[in-house]
């Protein structure tokens, strides 16, 4: 328990002398960052193409296969 008090200060001291990395700049919502919007919106357009190609073949196996009974 004496040996462990000095490293607890040591982690304390150490605390306050670190920064941490998710709070060294804030971010600046005036000037937004059209790349990160395009990736997102982009990203989000091609999901929601495939879910929707997805849906169409779904809907013609089914009518496909309901055919065939």
């Amino acid at each position: 328990m004496v040996l462990g008090r000095p490293f607890l200060r040591s982690l304390a001291t150490n605390k306050f002398l670190t920064r941490s990395p998710f709070t060294t700049r804030k971010p600046d919502y005036s000037t937004p960052n059209w790349f990160r919007v395009g990736l997102a919106f982009g990203s989000s357009s091609a999901i929601w193409i495939l879910l929707i190609k997805q849906h169409i073949n779904d809907v013609e196996e089914y009518k496909r296969r309901s055919n065939l009974s």
